[in-house]
């Protein structure tokens, strides 16, 4: 039986690794994001290459009524979705001090980062539960991607780090609700990854990883989280629900 996956977020970054991994799985992929089809056309042909279908979803998962036709579409195109990765998220406009911040950035990141996965997973959820009412034995889950920063505080993104730590939560409450009906959640927390989000500050986690930042002494890159995905959406990890994988290369070890 074929099976298929919706990645929020998934045409950059570490929404991309993921979906190239699950492609590589042989998971038929709708890729949800905000730009046009046309700008991420070439993303979309990369991931047809892979031998499996792929559909883009065009949505802001912040808004109601587009989380409502990204749910309608993907289940309109593929009837049943095994895997929701609930990957989509954005960092404040600016870095300001909490001291300082304001309440629009705090809405902003909150809706996209919290807000929306949540929601989105409430109607992907129910869809799940009814497929296993009807069929036992069919095999989904759902994947949190977060961060480090549920954990680890950034004075400068307060909103951020509450957004993620948000998430953090929302995957314990998934997964204790859905446990009756066999529907893992797991949670992904990235470390420094190298993607598009990352690039203004090449240069200060270059010379940071140098000095030691973390135990493997490189970037992140968005496959190490693909991988991950992949061993959590083919079932490798059967008895985990409710479980965090940091991808951190150790950053997140206390060292004396």
């Amino acid at each position: 039986m074929e099976k298929t996956a919706l990645i929020t977020g998934g045409s950059r970054g570490i929404g991309f690794g993921i979906a190239k991994e699950l492609a590589k799985a042989g998971f038929n992929l709708a890729i949800n994001g905000v730009r046009n089809q046309n700008s991420v056309q070439p993303i979309l042909d990369e991931l047809k290459d892979f031998g499996v279908e792929v559909i883009y979803v065009q949505g802001d998962i912040s808004n109601k009524d587009n989380r409502q036709q990204i749910y309608e579409t993907v289940i309109s195109e593929f009837g049943k979705l095994n895997v929701l990765v609930n990957n989509a998220g954005i960092a404040p406009k600016e870095r300001k001090d909490i001291l300082e911040a304001g309440e629009k950035s705090f809405e902003n990141v909150l809706n996209v980062n919290l807000k929306g996965p949540y929601f989105l997973t409430q109607l992907f959820a129910n869809h799940m539960v009814d497929v296993k009412n009807e069929l036992p034995d069919f095999s989904c889950c759902i994947i949190n991607v977060s961060s480090i920063s549920a954990t680890v505080a950034s004075v400068n993104r307060g909103e951020y780090c509450i957004s993620k730590a948000g998430i953090a939560m929302a995957t314990k409450l998934w997964a204790a609700r859905l446990g009756e009906f066999n529907i893992p959640v797991y949670e992904i927390q990235p470390g420094i990854i190298k993607t598009d989000m990352t690039s203004g500050v090449t240069d200060k986690y270059d010379n940071l990883f140098e000095k030691g930042l973390s135990i493997q002494k490189r970037w992140g890159l968005p496959e190490d989280i693909g991988k991950v995905a992949a061993a959590m959406a083919t079932g490798m990890l059967p008895y985990s629900t409710g479980q965090v994988v940091l991808v951190d290369g150790g950053l997140t070890i206390q060292r004396l």
